[in-house]
């Protein structure tokens, strides 16, 4: 949002009342509080019949600084508020002649006392990360509407690039963007996002939370090309300055503090087949597609029925198609017996026609208008309600009729849409605030959800498919990025943004294979296919059209075939990143910066990724088969050829279908195991460490067991070229050295 006109002039709408200077503090054991007017203070009465602003520092936890802004105190307070896990520490507070200092563990806010010369300095391990300073930090009033905001920008370095923001397919370094914190149902080919999140983290170590679930607007060297300025609507603005060194640890410590994600049941790690979205499918269709798959040896691990298990026009009432699916008990044991998961889908809309409406309106279960009449809507059902998530009882309804579906057999729900969520004239069952719950609906949507799995099978055997999300939706996985079409420039906006919501803190993220509209070409069916079978959670799914390889051509049987039995090998790499996403917040797709934060060319990669710590994926991209991207230096190892290339360098190549850049780091140890058909095994039987391009030193590998704990450790001793290894199990092993 853009409240000046130029460097010079403010917009003639806003009056705009700047921080100038520090006029006052006060300290406290736990809070630096200061006084900034927007007049010159410093004779007798000159702050009389001006604004001024009130700014207090606190800490939340080690190397977080919480920056509070407030021009009138007595506003109303109306949540949500974002659930975050406070450790609050006491900081260091210190004064002398020419500044204040807030200190919180290698973290620092310094104020200058200066005359007219309002400036907050933060500073991470004693180095200037960023500053708040001349015409940054405001309270701006809208003439014509009335409305208050509050304002702060920080300064960027030459060089500094700023990432996240959630998930979004516009450019991968938003630098130049302008980015409204307002989820929509967009699709991947716009600016709208389906999972936004008020928090950005850049190349130099530092990242900057707004603590509001409402539509904050960032202008990202935009309006002011050398800041981030963020806005809020209100009298009122927190935000936190998270530093941690390097991106990992950047995130590491957001995630600390917003939630780390849950860690997914091996099994969701394995393909996921769906019926498509509108293509018509009974109990014959669904058999055809897995005895198919099965005849191809493909490796299936879960079978996912989309909207139109339900019968038309009556989504979502959670009950079975009695025309389609007659027998919903049986079939489920058949998919069981044949050792597949299932996953259905659903969505917080009711339809007028469903059996859940006139119950759930009688009840007083939806969103409400504020003269009492239940909110409607015919955009995507006709006449439909939206369930009121603050509702306790609401909840526990809608929970009702899952645990009836998880009894049946059912593993895992499509946790869908969630984002149009209306704010005027609308009313919660709790009183919130409906602008600040439109983006915070969807962690109440997904949470009890993803709780209700969780109660029914156990903590570690609950898993979504969500699509929208905010601050702390990364506690309940996985999410998918959304409706893409079937092309190479979808695929691209994919993996974009795959990487921004990496930037967020999502440890588990998936996307429609070979896109969700449209049917994509054989082409870029196959290249798509091994792009998504090199992710965290891989899905073949469309929306008016079967995602069966076959039906593209039998070579895309062979893709597929190639890459899940891949995976499936690769799990126990795989599920130790899954943990590490679990325990330290570090997703298993991370973008190249995490891995390599002093490489300048790794800032930029948008076509390619880190799976883990040392695979690095370059999807195909092109009709003629080539891929650029950059190899970080040393010598790397394609795992699935076995070629040595030198690093340090752009390179172009051109692959088949079976084949891309699939590149093992130098003095690296890749676990793999011995179990092709399916991702939930024991690791430790028949494991080969392949140790690539090693140097002299230890490497220690350790191995999951299913629930994420330490199967085996493995110690490897590397001189010479030569490999000995200690190990604590008993299981037979084999170390293979790719020098």
């Amino acid at each position: 949002m853009k409240f000046t006109n130029g460097y010079w002039l403010n917009r003639p709408e806003y009056d705009l009342h700047f921080a100038l200077e520090s006029y006052d503090a006060t300290i406290t054991k736990d809070a630096l509080r200061i006084i900034a007017p927007s007049v010159p203070s410093r004779r007798r009465g000159g702050v009389m019949n001006h604004a001024a602003l009130t700014v207090t520092f606190t800490s939340p936890m080690p190397d977080v600084i919480r920056v509070k802004l407030e021009h009138w105190r007595g506003t109303a307070k109306r949540g949500p508020y974002f659930e975050l896990n406070e450790c609050p520490v006491k900081p260091v507070i210190t004064e002398t002649e020419t500044e204040y200092v807030f200190q919180s563990g290698r973290a620092k806010a310094v104020i200058s006392k200066a005359e007219q010369g309002w400036r907050v300095s933060y500073l991470g391990d004693d180095r200037l990360l960023t500053e708040s300073e001349h015409h940054a930090m405001a309270h701006a009033y809208c003439k014509p509407t009335g409305r208050d905001y509050m304002i702060d920008s920080l300064n960027l370095d030459v060089g500094e690039r700023v990432y996240g923001l959630g998930e979004r397919f516009t450019a991968y370094v938003k630098n130049g963007q302008v980015v409204d914190i307002w989820n929509g149902d967009g699709g991947t080919a716009s600016e709208l996002a389906y999972k936004n999140v008020p928090f950005y983290m850049t190349n130099r170590g530092y990242g900057v939370l707004v603590e509001s679930s409402s539509d904050v607007s960032f202008e990202v060297a935009s309006e002011k090309v050398e800041r981030v300025q963020f806005s809020q609507q209100g009298q009122a603005m927190t935000y936190d300055i998270i530093y941690g060194g390097d991106p990992k640890g950047v995130l590491e410590r957001y995630t600390a503090l917003t939630g780390r994600p849950a860690l997914p049941p091996a099994w969701s790690f394995g393909l996921w087949l769906s019926t498509s979205f509108t293509t018509s499918y009974d109990e014959k269709t669904v058999t055809s597609f897995i005895d198919g798959m099965a005849e191809r040896d493909i490796p299936l691990s879960v079978f996912h029925f989309d909207c139109f298990w339900m019968k038309d026009n009556h989504l979502t009432d959670l009950t079975w198609d009695p025309d389609v699916f007659p027998d919903p008990e049986g079939l489920l044991k058949k998919l069981k017996a044949r050792g597949l998961h299932v996953c259905c889908w659903l969505n917080p809309y009711i339809a007028q026609e469903s059996a859940m409406f006139d119950e759930g309106a009688a009840q007083g279960y939806f969103i409400m208008k504020e003269n009492g009449d239940v909110w409607q809507t015919d955009l995507w059902q006709p006449g439909m309600a939206i369930l009121d998530v603050t509702n306790p009882a609401a909840r526990e309804w809608y929970a009702g009729k899952l645990r009836k579906l998880l009894e049946m057999g059912v593993d895992a729900f499509k946790t869908d849409f969630g984002e149009r969520i209306p704010v005027k004239g609308v009313k919660y069952h709790d009183g919130s605030d409906p602008l600040r719950m439109h983006n915070f609906y969807t962690y109440l949507y997904n949470k009890f959800v993803f709780e209700t799995i969780e109660a029914c099978r156990g903590r570690g055997d609950a898993v979504v498919f969500a699509r929208s999300a905010t601050v702390g939706g990364q506690k309940f996985p996985v999410h998918w990025n959304g409706d893409s079409s079937a092309t190479f420039m979808s695929m691209a906006e994919t993996l974009r943004s795959g990487l921004s919501i990496g930037h967020s803190g999502f440890g588990f993220w998936s996307h429609d294979i070979a896109g969700f509209e449209q049917t994509a070409t054989a082409d870029v069916y196959k290249r798509w296919a091994a792009f998504g079978l090199l992710s965290s959670h891989s899905r073949l799914h469309g929306s008016s059209s079967y995602r069966v390889p076959w039906l593209f051509d039998e070579e895309a049987s062979a893709v597929v075939k190639r890459f899940a039995r891949l995976k499936n090998r690769l799990m126990p790499y795989l599920y130790a990143a899954a943990v590490e996403a679990h325990e330290k917040g570090v997703p298993v797709l991370r973008p190249m910066l995490f891995e390599f934060p002093d490489s300048v060319a790794c800032e930029t990669c948008d076509t390619q990724y880190m799976l883990g710590p040392s695979l690095l994926v370059a999807p195909v991209m092109h009709s003629d088969g080539h891929v650029d991207y950059y190899l970080p230096a040393g010598a790397w190892v394609n795992l699935l050829s076995g070629e040595t290339v030198e690093g340090d360098t752009w390179r172009r190549e051109t692959h088949d279908y079976l084949s891309l850049p699939l590149m093992a780091r130098p003095n690296s140890v890749i676990p793999m195991g011995a179990d092709e058909t399916r991702p939930d095994y024991d690791y430790t039987d028949g494991l080969e460490l392949h140790v690539f391009r090693p140097e002299d030193g230890t490497i220690t590998v350790k191995v999951p067991d299913l629930r994420g704990n330490v199967a085996a450790t493995y110690t490897l001793h590397i001189a010479g070229g030569q490999v000995t290894v200690d190990a604590d199990t008993d299981r037979p092993y084999k170390v293979i050295v790719h020098n």
